[in-house]
């Protein structure tokens, strides 16, 4: 059975976080394990607290799973601080870690700040550069190019800059997109083949949204786990994601989606 690792945040209401992930990797049929970095207290509304652990717990955490169940890919979700970033990416390093994919989470939905905002150099210099591919959304991509990313051009210019930058792939999420209400667009950029991919998705009314990018890139990780090739993992994840949201309004619980369902490549 392949493995899967979590180095994330938990959330008590398990909707997002480790808990979140580890519901995906499970479904998706790889082993899950994690590393807590943080206890928050939460749940859809918001946080109302958030724990840390030390930084020698963060340690033997990850000594603890490398030095006995090797995994074939890393999700890493809510870093904190930049001292657990080094932490993290110094013993990701040692083990010589593979398909490690970087959830780059500075904020909650509810807009409770989940890493020190003067510690971002830190994941730009440490985890960035370890990682096979990192999942921004539009709003934390903004924060990493320093500029507004409101046209299509500019989300396709932005994620092959931070690519080359940091020398990895990138999917840019257009969950944030104000610029299509129909449409939820994702832009990938493979690193490795230079390739630029657009992959499209309807935009859905749905009322549980808590933990979508948690999902996502532990959907992704999951594949990757699996020996499936990047642009297939991604596809693979987010018609996942899809279909969750198509379950909830099948169940009666959401409002459906503003368009018809398809996903395409745009090269």
């Amino acid at each position: 059975m392949k493995t899967a690792l979590t180095i994330a945040g938990s959330d008590c209401s398990g909707g997002a976080g480790i808990q979140a992930d580890l519901k995906t990797m499970t479904v998706h049929g790889v082993y899950g394990m994690s590393v807590i970095t943080a206890l928050t207290a939460q749940n859809t509304t918001g946080i109302s607290a958030i724990y840390k652990v030390t930084e020698e717990f963060l340690k033997q955490q990850m000594d603890s799973i490398f030095t006995d169940i090797v995994p074939d890919a890393v999700k890493i979700g809510m870093v904190v601080s930049a001292s657990f970033a080094e932490i993290i990416a110094e013993r990701l390093c040692y083990y010589q870690a593979n398909n490690i994919v970087f959830d780059p989470v500075l904020s909650s939905t509810s807009k409770t700040m989940l890493f020190e905002q003067d510690g971002i150099e830190t994941l730009e210099k440490r985890l960035f550069p370890i990682a096979r591919l990192i999942t921004p959304n539009l709003l934390e991509a903004e924060r990493f190019v320093n500029r507004k990313l409101n046209t299509k051009k500019k989300i396709e210019e932005a994620a092959i800059e931070m690519g080359k930058r940091f020398g990895c792939s990138v999917l840019l999420k257009g969950g944030h997109s104000t610029n299509n209400i129909k449409q939820a667009n994702d832009f990938l950029y493979e690193f490795d083949t230079d390739r630029k991919i657009w992959i499209n998705g309807v935009r859905y009314l749905a009322s549980n949204t808590h933990g979508t990018g948690c999902t996502l890139s532990s959907a992704i990780v999951s594949n990757l786990a699996k020996g499936i090739g990047l642009e297939e993992s991604v596809r693979l994840a987010k018609a996942y994601l899809n279909g969750a949201f198509q379950n909830e309004i099948y169940l009666g619980k959401g409002n459906g989606p503003l368009n018809h369902i398809y996903m395409e490549v745009e090269k």
